[in-house]
C-alpha cells in the first residue's frame, strides 16, 4: 500500500480546522442529516487507543425524558457552581450559557469501559487511564471530523457523572467522559466563547515547550 502524501494546502486546511474547532454552545434546532451523523461517529473510531483496546462507548441519547432528566442534573450542578462567584462574575458565568442542551438537536454521551478485555491489557499495567485517554482521543477525533463537516460541539461537564450513567443504564464498567451537544451552529468563530466574553484568555507560556 502506497502512503499518503499531504500537500501544503492540506496542512493549511488542517490548521485552520484546528483553528475553527471551538466548543460550540449555541445551536440551531435543525437535526443533523442521519447519514453524515452516522458517518462522523464512524470517523471518531479512527482514533489510536491504547493496546487496540478501543474501550470507547457511544450513546446516541433520543429519549425526551432521558433529556430531560440530564438537563435537571445539569440545573443541580449549575446552581452550585453559580455559588462560588459573586457579583458581576457570577452573572459573567450565567450568561455564558454553559450547555446547548436546550437547543442542540443531538446528545451524545460516550463512556469508557474502563477495564476491557480487548487489548488484552496492553500498556495498561503502570497506566490504566490511558483506557480513559484513548476515549478523549475519540472524542476529538468525532470533533474535528465534525467540524470540517460544517457540525458544532459542546461538551457539557457540570453534570452528576454517576446520575447520569444511571439514567441513560450504562453497563457496569463503563465511566462517564463527556456528554456532548451537537448540531449546527447559530454562528462560527475562531477563537474561544470564553475569550470572546472576557471570561478568560490564551496563556502565550502555554504555547512553549520546556526541553530537559
Amino acid at each position: 500500500m502506497t502512503s499518503p502524501v499531504f500537500s501544503d494546502e492540506f496542512r493549511l486546511d488542517l490548521e485552520r480546522l484546528f483553528t475553527w474547532r471551538r466548543d460550540v454552545r449555541h445551536f440551531r434546532r435543525d437535526p443533523v442529516v442521519p447519514a453524515l451523523l452516522d458517518d462522523l461517529l464512524q470517523a471518531s473510531t479512527l482514533a489510536p487507543s491504547v493496546g487496540l483496546s478501543e474501550p470507547w462507548r457511544f450513546v446516541l441519547v433520543e429519549d425526551q425524558a432521558r433529556k430531560a432528566a440530564v438537563r435537571n442534573s445539569f440545573e443541580v450542578c449549575n446552581a452550585r457552581a453559580l455559588e462560588g462567584y459573586e457579583g458581576e462574575q457570577a452573572a459573567g458565568y450565567a450568561a455564558l450559557k454553559l450547555a446547548g442542551l436546550d437547543d442542540a438537536p443531538h446528545h451524545v454521551a460516550v463512556f469508557c469501559e474502563t477495564a476491557p478485555d480487548q487489548g488484552h491489557g496492553l500498556g495498561r499495567a503502570t497506566m490504566p487511564e490511558t483506557t480513559t485517554w484513548s476515549a478523549v482521543m475519540a472524542i476529538h477525533t468525532f470533533w474535528l471530523a465534525a467540524t470540517a463537516s460544517g457540525v458544532g460541539l459542546g461538551w457539557v461537564s457540570i453534570l452528576e457523572p454517576e446520575a447520569v450513567s444511571t439514567m441513560l443504564d450504562a453497563e457496569p464498567g463503563w465511566d462517564l467522559v463527556a456528554y456532548l451537544c451537537v448540531g449546527y451552529p447559530m454562528e462560527q468563530a475562531n477563537t474561544p466563547e470564553l475569550e470572546r466574553m472576557g471570561w478568560e484568555k490564551r496563556n502565550p507560556e502555554r504555547r512553549q515547550w520546556i526541553r530537559r
